[in-house]
């Protein structure tokens, strides 16, 4: 294969087939499971990586799917929004699968296997393969399929552990999904019976401001907004998170609530545009900023340590709302990439801090922050490993987290919104309030006379991995914002010509 071949080869569609026929594999042959996973975390990042390189040598790219003729067709589509989702699902996806590798381990500490680890793996890889399909799919109803297939495997995974608080968790969790994507559905249901199309491409150059498009409109965004857990529809993530396994908790947190927050995008931004009045976005913002404060509050307050970190995935969600209103002002792409950034780093550094309460949880058999007084001196790799990650979830550099609330601060007070810069000031201060409490008790308590399982080392670094990429992002940041340029909805400077 020479490499006019690689070029046009169509490594999109691997990214869907590779952990769809090893989830397939992982059924049918539970022997093979852990097998298949360990492939899949080899490949798909090598997978994304191709996409990115394809994206950057040819440009946004449209493959056809099953060789229909006409709008029926279905298509996959690629920018540099897909390619960097793909790059976040495959990179954060690869380590919680290596992490898996050792949580589940046949009889290991806590989790000796059964039929957690025998459900784990055909669930966490269809997971994997249903992601990559929604940020490929260029048609309204194929991301409702792909929606739905995404609940398909998240719900029975946050029941993985069988516990009555998990089985409850994830039936509310069931529910909600199952509601957002009906208004999902109806509002794809609206645009077809108006524009007799659902290709999104299409969808964008027939839009008009009638009221079926501004129902549908209404319909989607509820929907998705149900889906991301964005504050009051909140309810359901934190019992959701904190009752699942730690590998369960870093994907739900880092990559499920992501793939509606990436729809939203898409919708806003490439088809509803010229819908998108200053009202909504403000309402969206305000929303995100409810969400700051309200999640951060929240997180200061639990007594259980994977509560709080769900807690925190509510604040830090509210974050991404914030781009909404100020992709209006006057540096929209430095708004819209930094709001895109800060996903990317929230993504890296909470499936960080996720995957660190699993390894205390594995060493103690419990995450009351009360009881982890002088763990420190036992633990502490993985408490570094939750110390490093939160150095980018409180926003202070070098890390992703501060680059990403940078862009997102500096499009405010070029656009004279002052008023997102104090709900991300109140929000920096939160976290770290949360963050020190919990560090706190571990290094500076007295300690306790409690013994600690042994956990093993491939999860412990997988962990570290994903901390020291969020501790590091903003150092490279360059990169992703840069393949982010290609194909992007908005324009406008670089970040350090803002304000000049």
């Amino acid at each position: 294969m020479n490499f006019d071949s690689l070029l046009a080869f169509p490594w999109p569609v691997w990214t869907i087939l590779v952990p769809l026929v090893a989830a397939l594999s992982a059924f049918l042959i539970p022997r093979l499971a852990t097998l298949c996973g360990a492939l899949v975390a080899l490949l798909s990042p090598l997978l994304a990586a191709a996409v990115a390189w394809q994206l950057f040598s040819l440009g946004p790219q449209r493959y056809p799917v099953g060789g229909w003729p006409g709008f029926f067709s279905p298509h996959l589509f690629v920018d540099g929004l897909t390619a960097v989702m793909l790059l976040m699902a495959a990179v954060v996806g690869a380590l919680i699968t290596v992490y898996g590798l050792g949580y589940f381990r046949a009889g290991h500490g806590f989790h000796s296997g059964g039929t957690e680890k025998v459900f784990f793996w055909p669930l966490w890889l269809f997971l994997l393969a249903a992601l990559n399909a929604l940020f490929l799919a260029a048609d309204a109803f194929n991301i409702y399929v792909t929606l739905e297939l995404l609940a398909l495997s998240a719900v029975p995974l946050a029941a993985l552990s069988g516990a009555a608080g998990a089985i409850g968790a994830a039936l509310r969790y069931f529910l909600v999904s199952l509601l957002g994507s009906l208004c999902y559905l109806l509002g794809v249901g609206l645009l077809y019976s108006k524009f007799a199309t659902v290709d999104l491409a299409t969808l964008a150059g027939l839009m008009t401001p009638v009221p079926a498009a501004w129902v549908a409109l209404a319909l989607m965004i509820a929907g998705l907004l149900l889906k991301t857990a964005l504050f009051p529809l909140h309810f359901w993530l934190p019992p959701a998170h904190s009752s699942a396994p730690a590998p369960v908790s870093a994907a739900l947190s880092a990559l499920v609530v992501k793939a509606s927050f990436y729809l939203l995008l898409r919708l806003w931004f490439d088809v509803f545009s010229g819908l998108a009045t200053p009202a909504l976005a403000t309402l969206l913002g305000v929303l995100g900023s409810a969400a700051v404060i309200w999640g951060s509050l929240q997180a200061c307050l639990q007594q259980r340590l994977k509560l709080l970190v769900a807690y925190s995935t509510v604040a830090q969600l509210g974050y991404l709302f914030l781009l909404f209103p100020l992709a209006l002002g006057q540096a929209p792409f430095v708004a819209w990439s930094g709001g895109v950034l800060f996903a990317l780093s929230h993504a890296l550094g909470k499936s960080a801090m996720f995957l660190s309460a699993g390894c205390i949880m594995q060493a103690t058999g419990h995450d009351r922050i009360a009881d982890l007084a002088g763990y420190g001196q036992k633990l502490t790799l993985p408490l570094v490993v939750f110390a490093l990650a939160a150095v980018s979830i409180i926003g202070l550099p070098p890390s992703g987290g501060f680059l990403a609330k940078w862009m997102l601060l500096n499009a405010a007070l070029v656009s004279g919104q002052w008023w997102w810069v104090l709900v991300m000031m109140a929000g920096t201060m939160l976290a770290g309030g949360y963050i020190l409490r919990v560090l706190a008790k571990a290094f500076l308590s007295a300690p306790g006379s409690a013994e600690c399982h042994p956990v093993p080392a491939v999860m412990q670094y997988s962990a570290l991995v994903l901390a020291l990429m969020a501790f590091g992002l903003g150092l490279l940041a360059g990169h992703p914002v840069a393949l982010l340029e290609v194909g992007a909805p908005l324009s406008g400077p670089p970040l350090a010509e803002v304000g000049r």
